[in-house]
């Protein structure tokens, strides 16, 4: 990782920090936040849930306080849009419970470093624990490090089964 890329994580963190307690409040659950330069510019997006769904309501809801707490904490100097949105059914897994909600369904990874010869993993998720997680990909169980993970979600409508 490079001196922005740990500059961005941290940054992540801070506003992960930040802005989960109020998510939480309103009966929420943060799952993801996002911060990264587009097209339009830098884009601050935050992936939201409950176990009802979210309606465009909530993400307007959440939208307006979080960027009025943004605003205050001022944790991003430069100019930036704020998106919220669901996290759609292929979600990004990133917390530990994340993960222990879709074990035995097929999820896909990306590791920041080689594990066997490889970074991308597509798979069934078998087993989690504070450490790691467990995946059968094609008959071969593979454990991956918590952070070792660049990236996660959740593979919602995909099969394993060869075509």
């Amino acid at each position: 990782m490079t001196s922005s890329d740990d500059k961005t994580a941290e940054l992540i963190e801070q506003i992960w920090g930040l802005l989960e307690p109020v998510v939480r409040s309103e009966g929420m659950e943060l799952i993801e936040v996002e911060y990264r330069r587009e097209s339009v510019g830098w884009v601050l997006r935050l992936f939201i849930d409950r176990d009802d769904g979210i309606t465009v309501e909530d993400c307007a809801r959440i939208s307006h306080v979080a960027g009025d707490l943004m605003d205050v904490a001022d944790p991003i100097r430069n100019p930036y849009h704020l998106e919220v949105s669901s996290p759609g059914l292929n979600r990004p897994l990133r917390k530990l419970e994340h993960f222990r909600r879709h074990i035995d369904e097929i999820i896909e990874v990306r590791a920041l470093t080689p594990i066997g010869n490889r970074r991308n993993f597509k798979g069934v998720l078998v087993d989690v624990d504070p450490t790691r997680i467990t995946m059968n990909c094609d008959g071969q169980v593979f454990e991956i490090p918590l952070p070792h993970l660049e990236r996660a979600r959740l593979c919602y409508f995909e099969t394993l089964e060869k075509q």
